[in-house]
């Protein structure tokens, strides 16, 4: 339950003011159609996430648990660092094309957005970091959806009253925290 539970909320402070929750603004006021793209955003997420999760499971097999300990800490110390650096909106994410109507233009978009993101990159990490990676999966996505689908229905109100640099502190001191904490070896999963 713990993975499930850091899981999520690690992710779903770590996108707000991310580049996908500005994603899921543009295609809410693009397409002005909420659940297509809500449908969209959870199929990308868990497809982009299961891999990345599958990535971090087979990462914690491979290397020894003192190897292993070192590169996820350090891994969760960058992240830390990462999410202090505010994200935009790329250009080339396909949020403007209607090619594969709502849904299809969302999976795409989405799951694209998300090819190296900070996010996926948490999700390699905590499954690295947890051996119930089918929990990290399920949280990570977890916490995609409740950043986003409020992003979808409220959008630009949600961003005018909540302080993304506060949002982002807060993710980092947690991924900071972690990274810390399995640097020096604190909890059952490497010892």
């Amino acid at each position: 339950m713990e993975a499930f539970l850091v899981s999520t909320g690690v992710v779903a402070l770590g996108e707000m003011g991310d580049k996908t929750q500005l994603l899921a603004i543009v295609l809410a006021a693009m397409f002005r159609r909420p659940w297509p793209i809500v449908a969209g955003i959870l199929v990308a997420t868990l497809a982009n996430h299961a891999m990345a999760g599958a990535l971090g499971g087979w990462v914690a097999q491979l290397m020894g648990p003192e190897v292993l300990r070192w590169v996820i800490g350090l891994s969760f110390l960058a992240m830390a660092l990462w999410m202090l650096v505010p994200d935009k909106l790329d250009d080339d994410t396909g949020a403007g094309k209607q090619r594969f109507g709502v849904f299809g233009t969302t999976v795409v978009a989405f799951f694209l957005a998300e090819m190296g993101d900070k996010t996926q990159i948490a999700t390699v990490a905590l499954a690295a970091r947890y051996t119930e990676v089918v929990q990290v999966v399920m949280g990570t996505t977890v916490g995609m959806m409740l950043a986003n689908v409020p992003a979808v229905f409220l959008g630009d109100k949600i961003a005018k009253k909540v302080s993304m640099r506060v949002v982002h502190g807060v993710a980092a001191a947690i991924f900071a925290v972690l990274g810390v904490l399995t640097l020096l070896n604190v909890g059952a999963v490497f010892g």
